[in-house]
């Protein structure tokens, strides 16, 4: 598995794990803010761009990344956190191992499965995925998930670099996830973020995770989008991170 490093000389690892379609930039600006406590892993998930393997499932990347985290990390690290596909992959981890983490931060993650969606996602793809080289449309697509400007070029050059299978094969798992009865008996201290401006099945899939990961709390984040707080704002996400280490 591939990743970028920040802070290597600290003890403590916080690892974060970018949204679907994205990369270890995602992060980039939290992880430097974090870096001079901290020793910051940004994988790149299966699938993606600068990424070493084919994406096959939430569960086989969730398993990767223990296995990263028991042969270079001594088997846990402080915090875990992750954006929507990667939320999803944290919830996993989780549910796999309770005691992977002692606290766990997770924004905009799916869990209420969409048979309707993963069905759609192959035909949709097949008929408009050329368009994504296309940096007009590009540009579209990032303007609709309000992402600030800075981060265009880093996504453009990523999008292109994702193969069409890949790229139905995450949105298809993503659209299909749903949490493990395991995760009820996590140890880890988890914290649950979602927009204010997200859709209804984000929404209700935070109050999910709330419900099932006991001692859990939760924040509605206002005038937030889809991924925008760690994406657009990564200097107050990093004081999130530092808050709920603190408050241990």
């Amino acid at each position: 598995m591939n990743y970028i490093e920040y802070g290597k000389q600290n003890q403590e690892t916080v690892l974060l794990l970018h949204g679907g379609g994205l990369s270890w930039w995602n992060y980039r600006e939290a992880a430097k803010a974090l870096s001079s406590d901290y020793h910051v892993i940004l994988p790149i998930l299966d699938g993606h761009a600068g990424s070493d393997a084919d994406f096959t499932s939430i569960e086989n990347q969730a398993s990767e990344i223990i296995r990263l985290i028991d042969t270079r990390l001594g088997g846990k690290v402080l915090l875990l956190g992750g954006l929507s596909l990667g939320g999803q992959t944290v919830l996993e981890m989780l549910a796999q191992r309770k005691n992977i983490c002692q606290f766990a931060l997770i924004e905009s993650a799916l869990v209420i499965p969409s048979r309707l969606t993963h069905t759609m996602i192959k035909p949709a793809f097949g008929s408009c995925f050329g368009l994504i080289r296309h940096q007009w449309f590009s540009k579209l697509q990032f303007r609709s998930l309000k992402i600030k400007k800075e981060l265009f070029e880093d996504y453009y050059r990523d999008t292109c670099s994702i193969t069409k299978t890949n790229m139905i094969a995450f949105l298809q798992a993503n659209s299909l996830y749903a949490i493990k009865p395991s995760i009820a008996d996590c140890g880890a201290k988890a914290f649950v973020l979602v927009g204010q401006h997200e859709n209804h099945a984000i929404k209700k899939s935070a109050a999910i995770i709330h419900k099932a990961i006991p001692g859990s709390k939760m924040q509605v984040l206002p005038r937030m989008h889809h991924g925008t707080f760690s994406l657009n704002h990564a200097d107050a996400y990093a004081k999130a991170i530092r808050q709920i280490i603190a408050d241990k």
